[in-house]
Parts: C-alpha cells; sequence; structure tokens
C-alpha cells in the first residue's frame, strides 16, 4: 500500500508542478504581452511621455476654448431674448452689439 500511496503522491506532485509550470508560461506570455503594448512603451521613454503630455494638453487648452465661447454665445443670445429681466436683457444686448461693432471692423 505504501508504494501505491508514495506513486500517487509523485503523481500529484508531478501534476501540480506541470500546472504551475503551464501557469507561469501563460504569465510569462501575457507579460511580454503587456510591456510590448503601446502604451507602456510611451511611458518608457520620457521623450515620448512628454511630447504626448504636451499634446494631450493642447488637445485640452483647444476643447476647453473653443467649448466655453460656444457656451458664452448661446448664453449670451439666450439672455438678449429676456425682456422681462430689465438688467439682464440690457446687459445681453450691450455684449452683443459689441461683439457685432467688433465684426465690422
Amino acid at each position: 500500500m505504501s508504494d501505491h500511496a508514495e506513486m500517487r503522491s509523485r503523481a500529484q506532485s508531478s501534476a501540480s508542478l506541470n500546472a504551475t509550470d503551464a501557469d507561469l508560461k501563460a504569465l510569462t506570455a501575457e507579460l511580454h504581452k503587456l510591456n510590448s503594448h503601446r502604451f507602456i512603451r510611451i511611458h518608457n521613454s520620457t521623450r515620448r511621455l512628454v511630447f504626448f503630455q504636451f499634446l494631450r494638453g493642447l488637445a485640452f487648452g483647444l476643447g476647453s476654448v473653443v467649448g466655453a465661447t460656444a457656451l458664452v454665445s448661446v448664453l449670451v443670445l439666450v439672455l438678449s431674448q429676456i425682456e422681462f429681466i430689465p438688467i439682464l436683457g440690457d446687459l445681453a444686448t450691450e455684449i452683443i452689439e459689441e461683439i457685432q461693432v467688433d465684426q465690422n471692423q
């Protein structure tokens, strides 16, 4: 019986080592795939990272300016149509007149 139990123990140990070896190989392959990813390659180089962040900042700044311009122009247009609030209506009308004067020049 002890020979049979010892053989079974060796077989289980061998199977466990094979599973661990297969897991290790799969993990190594995934790590290699991750390291070759574009995101990791950009962040491995300081020059690429600075350039990427610079472009990202330019895009964010431009988007913010364009979005704020559109929002303010729509807000001024809506406020200029409101006649029952004299202060806001007059202020919006003055802003629109200033914009039109600047466009005509």
